[in-house]
């Protein structure tokens, strides 16, 4: 971390541009032993030779104190570690003196301060009293806002801050100001919808609690659901790496109901089960999971939509107002599973009696 130091950059500077300390005393009007006390410390320019000092050895007035207004990010992840083991393992007052101290050196920069501010998060209850950990909490809100108001880093911003300053506001009771600040709205996962949560529990209302951590538990599900999917479709030639992710998101399926849930969901996983088994040459267990495919689409894909259940029951207002189904006709879906069965992937099982069975059964369903 750097201080504010130019005795290095003067002598530095100096011998670069091979000049004495008599002639760079006799330059700026000054004796040699001021320039002496500048080189070892023991004094500093003052105020008004600094630009003179700057000009003379071309460099910047930041550039001559060794000083930057920013850190590395490096730098910053150490700083933090640093600091949190000092809450550890020293006194209170000595550490949060120095985060103090800090802060005022580096207040425009946003990576630190967002660290600064989760700092006095996680330990404003070390504090030697309710008001002073208060203080604390109260101190990191406007770390926080001071992020919002001049960051012009969004992902700074909704990666972490506004998360902080809705735990600090819950920290000091004010759950109206939570909302205030993340919006009451369940669809965005970011900001995290448990502090909404328990910004509605702290004011009372266990119900719009309750909907909110469903509707992140809800959203979450899928989100993880969708991740295998993708991941099961990457390795869909490599049986070794496909099968354990295909049965643990099969387990997800089965654990969370999801033919009900997201039928669409429950198709993919089953058709590209089948893919996996027909590449991995195991036909038969191919010819399962696409009758367990042909079963999700005949008997849960229409009429299509997002569902509730019993264990997900305060989700339908969610639901209705923030999950809109893709625009497509039956018709256009119906054509759609049809040709996953004319994939060149199972072109070898096309006399196979059961696979001929569940193309029958399959497009009698399409024609209706």
């Amino acid at each position: 971390m750097k201080n504010i130091n130019c005795a290095t950059v003067i002598i530095e500077k100096r011998r670069e541009k091979g000049v004495t300390q008599e002639e760079l005393a006799a330059y700026l009007g000054v004796t040699k032993a001021s320039v002496s006390k500048w080189e070892t410390g023991a004094s500093y320019p003052d105020i008004t030779l600094l630009p003179i000092l700057a000009s003379y050895f071309d460099i910047s007035i930041d550039c001559l104190m060794d000083y930057s207004p920013q850190m590395p990010d490096e730098d910053v992840n150490k700083l933090y570690n640093r600091l949190a083991a000092d809450f550890a393992s020293k006194p209170f007052v000595e550490v949060i003196s120095e985060c103090e101290g800090i802060i005022k050196k580096y207040y425009s920069c946003y990576t630190l301060m967002n660290k600064m501010a989760m700092l006095y998060l996680t330990h404003a209850p070390l504090a030697d009293s309710a008001e002073r950990s208060e203080q604390i909490l109260k101190d990191a809100v406007r770390l926080c806002e001071r992020i919002r108001t001049n960051s012009k880093d969004s992902y700074l911003f909704w990666g972490g801050t506004i998360n902080i300053q809705a735990m600090c506001h819950l920290r000091l009771n004010e759950g109206e100001r939570v909302l205030s600040l993340l919006g009451e709205s369940l669809l965005n996962a970011s900001p995290d919808r448990t502090l909404v949560a328990q910004a509605y529990k702290l004011l009372g209302n266990s119900e719009k609690s309750e909907e909110a951590l469903q509707a992140d538990l809800y959203q979450k599900l899928m989100d993880i659901f969708q991740t295998m999917m993708v991941a099961l479709e990457n390795n869909l030639g490599d049986l070794a790496r496909a099968e354990p992710i295909y049965l643990k998101a099969e387990a997800i399926a089965t654990t969370f109901n999801m033919k009900h849930l997201n039928a669409n969901n429950a198709g993919i996983l089953y058709l590209f089960g089948a893919q996996m088994y027909q590449l991995g040459n195991m036909p038969q267990k191919a010819i399962e999971l696409l009758g367990k495919f042909a079963d999700v689409c005949i008997a849960d894909f229409f009429p299509f939509a997002i569902r509730a259940d019993n264990f997900f029951d305060k989700l339908e207002n969610f639901i209705t107002e923030n999950i809109v189904p893709a625009p497509r006709s039956e018709e256009a879906v119906k054509r759609d599973i049809i040709q996953y069965f004319n994939n060149p992937i199972f072109e070898s099982l096309r006399d196979n009696p059961d696979f001929k069975s569940i193309v029958k059964r399959i497009s009698g369903f399409a024609a209706n």
